[in-house]
Order: C-alpha cells, then sequence, then structure tokens
C-alpha cells in the first residue's frame, strides 16, 4: 500500500529548526525540533554558522517523519528569520559565521543608504534597516574585504536551506523586495544604489532567479531525500519570511487585517490595495506576498527577550520557577509599582528606526521588588507594541483586526496587559506555528498551480482563535504609562546614542550566548 503524501513544512528560528508533516486539510501528522547555538562577539552582533542549521533541519525532520508514520512528501516550504545573512564560497560552504537578524553591527551603513535619496528606497520608508542585507554586505565589504571578495554568495537563510534541499539558487521574490531593494515593478535590483553604496558587485552574489512566493523552484534532491529520511517528488516552492508569511496563516491577507507574531522579538504584517508611504514602517513592498498589493511591516527587535533577560538573566530566576514570577507579578495591581521599563534592548526596529536605541528600567527604589520589575518589563514591552500600531495608523495603514500569535499565548500576563494596553480586542491564534501552517500553505499552494492558488490554501489551513478582550478599567492607567514610555523614549534617546558608539562597545570582550528559554518567559516568533 503506497503511503499518503504529506506537505513538508520548515521553520528556521532564532533559536531552532521546527518541522512539520501536514496533511492536505491541515492536520499535523508529526513534528520535530532541534536547537543551535548563537554567537554573540561584541555588544550588537549575533552569529550563526550555517552548517548547524542544516544539521538541525536533517533532526528535526527525521523526527518528524518518524512521528508521523514516514508519508511520502508531496511538498516542501521553507520560513527564516531575515535578514539572517550566510556567506559562502562557490561550493556553498560558510566563510564565516552566518550574521543573525537582530545583529546591529551595520548601523553606520543603514544611515547611509538613508542619505542616497535613491527612488527604490519609498518602498523602505526611505532607507534600509540596519536587519537587512543590503547594510550587512556593505559591512563585510569594508570591515571584512576579503571574506568579502572571496564570497561566491552572500545570502538569505531561507536561500542557503533551498540550495541545500535542491541544489539550486533561487531567491524568495518576498525577501528580494523587503530586504535587498529588488523592486519587481521597475528595475528589478538596483544596480546602481548598489554601486553608490559601495558594493557594486553584490547583484553577482546574490541568487539570479527570483521567484514568487508560492511558486515552484525545483524537488528535492536525491542526496538531500537520503539526509532528511523522506520520500516522494517533493517539490520545494518559494517560502519567505517566517513572521511576513503568518498572513497565509490567519485565513489569508486582507485589507485592515494585522498579524502580529510575538516571541522573541514581534513582528507586525498586514497588506494593504494601495500604497502609502509613512517614514515610520518598513515598506509598503510591491507584489512582496500577493501580487498587486502591498505589503507593510513593523516591528520590535526584543520583546519576550526582554521578558527573558529580566527574569533569567537581571533577576536570576531558574527555568523552572519563571511561572511563579509570572503568577506573583500578575497578582499585582497595573500601573502601581513606579516603574518604566524601555524595550529597545537592541534598539527600535519601528516607528523610530533607530538601532542605537537602548533599554532602560526607570523609577528603582532599595524597595523594589522582583514581580514589580517583571510586571513593569511586560507592559514596556506591550507600551512598544502599541507605539507600532499607533504608527500604522497614523501613517495611513488601517488596523481592523489584530491576529496574534507566538509564544506570547504562553505568557497569560503578557498576553492580557497587551490586549489592555491596546485598547483592542485581539484574536488569539490557537494550536501550532502559524510559520510552519504557513509553509504547508505554500507547500500546497506549489503542488496546485502555484502563487495563484495561494488564497485558496490560506482559506483551508485558517486555525480557530479566541478572542481576548481588553478590561476597560485599567484604560487609564496604561494611557498614563504609554505617555510616560513615549516621553522617556524622548528624553533617553541621545544618552543612548552615546552609550551605543561603536568607540564604546567594539573593544568589549565577547559574550557567551545565553541558555535557550522557555516559551513561558520568551516564545518563538524569531
Amino acid at each position: 500500500m503506497t503511503p499518503p503524501e504529506a506537505l513538508l513544512a520548515i521553520d528556521l528560528g532564532t533559536e531552532s529548526a521546527r518541522v512539520a508533516l501536514y496533511a492536505g486539510d491541515g492536520t499535523v501528522l508529526g513534528e520535530g525540533q532541534s536547537g543551535y547555538p548563537t554567537r554573540y562577539p561584541h555588544p550588537g552582533w549575533a552569529e550563526q554558522d550555517p552548517d548547524d542549521w542544516w544539521r538541525a533541519v536533517v533532526n528535526a525532520t527525521r523526527a518528524a517523519v518518524t512521528r508521523a508514520g514516514s508519508p511520502r512528501v508531496a511538498g516542501v516550504a521553507v520560513a527564516t528569520t531575515a535578514s539572517t545573512v550566510a556567506v559562502l564560497d562557490a561550493e556553498g560552504r560558510p566563510l564565516r559565521p552566518a550574521l543573525l537578524w537582530m545583529d546591529s553591527r551595520a548601523s553606520a551603513e543603514s544611515e547611509r543608504t538613508a542619505a542616497t535619496g535613491h527612488p527604490v528606497l519609498r518602498y523602505a520608508g526611505g532607507g534600509d534597516a540596519v536587519e537587512w542585507l543590503v547594510p550587512k554586505a556593505m559591512w563585510l565589504a569594508g570591515h571584512e574585504p576579503h571574506v568579502y571578495r572571496a564570497a561566491d554568495r552572500v545570502t538569505e537563510a531561507v536561500d542557503y536551506l533551498v540550495f541545500r534541499l535542491t541544489g539550486t539558487w533561487a531567491a524568495s521574490r518576498m525577501n528580494a523586495v523587503c530586504k535587498w531593494n529588488h523592486d519587481p515593478l521597475g528595475a528589478g535590483l538596483p544596480d546602481d544604489l548598489y554601486a553608490d553604496l559601495g558594493v557594486p558587485d553584490l547583484r553577482a552574489k546574490l541568487p539570479e532567479r527570483v521567484v514568487a512566493v508560492g511558486d515552484p523552484i525545483a524537488p528535492v534532491a536525491a542526496a538531500a531525500r537520503a539526509e532528511l529520511g523522506i520520500e516522494g517528488e517533493a517539490v520545494v516552492s518559494s517560502g519567505g519570511i517566517d513572521a511576513h508569511l503568518s498572513l497565509l496563516a490567519v485565513g489569508g491577507p486582507r485589507t485592515g487585517r494585522v498579524s502580529v507574531v510575538s516571541g522573541t522579538s514581534t513582528a507586525f504584517v498586514t497588506e494593504i490595495a494601495e500604497p502609502v508611504f509613512p517614514p515610520t514602517v518598513w515598506g509598503p513592498y510591491p507584489d512582496a506576498l500577493t501580487a498587486g498589493r502591498w505589503l507593510v511591516e513593523g516591528g520590535q527587535v526584543t520583546s519576550g527577550s526582554v521578558l527573558t533577560w529580566v527574569g533569567e538573566q537581571l533577576l536570576g530566576r531558574p527555568r523552572a520557577e519563571l511561572p511563579g514570577l509570572i503568577a506573583s507579578a500578575t497578582a499585582l495591581p497595573p500601573g502601581e509599582h513606579g516603574l518604566l521599563v524601555l524595550d529597545y534592548f537592541m534598539g527600535n526596529r519601528t516607528p523610530l528606526r533607530d538601532p542605537r536605541l537602548r533599554g532602560a528600567i526607570l523609577g528603582l527604589t532599595a524597595g523594589t521588588r522582583p514581580e514589580e520589575v517583571y510586571r513593569a518589563a511586560v507592559e514596556g514591552v506591550a507600551y512598544g507594541t502599541r507605539q507600532v500600531l499607533d504608527s500604522f495608523v497614523a501613517g495611513g495603514v488601517p488596523v481592523d483586526e489584530v491576529f496574534i500569535s507566538g509564544g506570547i499565548r504562553h505568557n497569560p500576563l503578557w498576553l492580557r496587559t497587551t490586549a489592555d494596553v491596546l485598547g483592542r480586542p485581539l484574536h488569539l491564534v490557537r494550536g501550532d506555528n502559524l510559520t510552519l501552517r504557513a509553509c504547508a500553505v505554500i507547500a500546497a499552494a506549489g503542488i496546485d498551480g502555484g502563487a495563484d492558488s495561494l488564497a485558496d490554501a490560506a482559506a483551508g489551513f485558517a486555525p480557530a482563535a479566541e478572542l481576548v478582550e481588553p478590561d476597560p478599567a485599567t484604560r487609564d492607567l496604561h494611557e498614563r504609562g504609554y505617555a510616560d514610555y513615549l516621553a522617556a523614549t524622548a528624553a533617553t534617546r541621545s544618552v543612548a546614542h552615546r552609550l551605543s558608539a561603536p568607540e564604546r562597545t567594539r573593544g568589549a570582550a565577547p559574550q557567551a550566548a545565553p541558555a535557550p528559554t522557555p516559551a513561558a518567559a520568551r516564545g518563538g516568533a524569531r
């Protein structure tokens, strides 16, 4: 008897590779997960080994296949963090550690992109963010020129995994538009911009083929199928950026529908029918997910990771005690602790677009208790979430319904506080990893007509959601807290810039990688 066919979804996150096999009706057949370390050589830097990614994908896939009963795989899709940049030789071997999405070493290069005034940058809010591939390539060319010259490929983690799977270099159009300044409505990759930025040969180091999300690329190669332990044709279709794809897993893109994926970081994505160009968002990106529509992005670089740091590092609570800390913090009345936390531990993604902002805890006294610090940190992260959504509305991006997912669902205080601070109901997505479900949508579309069938596939894979209503009794407290958050951000900005200056940090001792963190404290959007 021939085993039934399945869809293989691969999500390369910040701390681990997560894999799931889905049936055609969206049922999860089997899952696997395998981690890898991160190194922090200097403050603001974050690096991983691409070989570790592949080993983790292999281990997680083998576990998922075994648990699913070894079904034949019809389609495959991959999502990763972005821009997580791999630097590779002609054989696809790493020449140096990859620069993780959160790596902020290229802040000066990011500022240089904004100074060019190039017309394609209107799709990026006027300049490339420090997290994106182009500033990171500029940094490599300027600081490690021997490595940059030797690199045959400077590319995204998603493209690297597609290469390992298929032996083919193909770029996700989503990544190309959102992170490389590719213009699908005009000249494509902007060679003149790259030349102005000191990387005139960057195009030659990027994948030549740009493939729309949901379109097939190639079958998994025989050697990779053997490593992964899968059988079947296993056609790989173009995936993309983990959080951006979440729109496919909440029923599909719709104007006014915002997907908020809250884990290590928080990503906000939505699509609009007509473009708007506020400087406080990333985008609008043409054709990045859906042809003829515009993707808008916002984000907090650190959210769940702030709560992890406060609980484990600052307060020194062992992992097993974190639920108790959360419960103690939940029992406190909101807004009565006299503390304020700024969530800019790795800078601000949007709306301030400032990688040199830094976190702060204000209002500490000799009598401050640990649970008060933790509660204030949760509120500070929620204020950061409100700042992003407020910037959407102020910039002309509709916010009618908010779907929230990720690790936040494991932390009831964080979830409840977010609803209260926003003052709007949240659709909490139940069940499994949204990025994996989105990859299953893409894999299904790829074997059933490509990008044109994404909408139908998304409708068929939509998960259930429950409504989390805000508590109106907390409104005035959080309005005051949010006003203090905005005032403190403005007041500390110049100090943060001085403290984060490169001459202060470049000679600092390397930082060890933190241990993997529990879902109760951090979640897993990134």
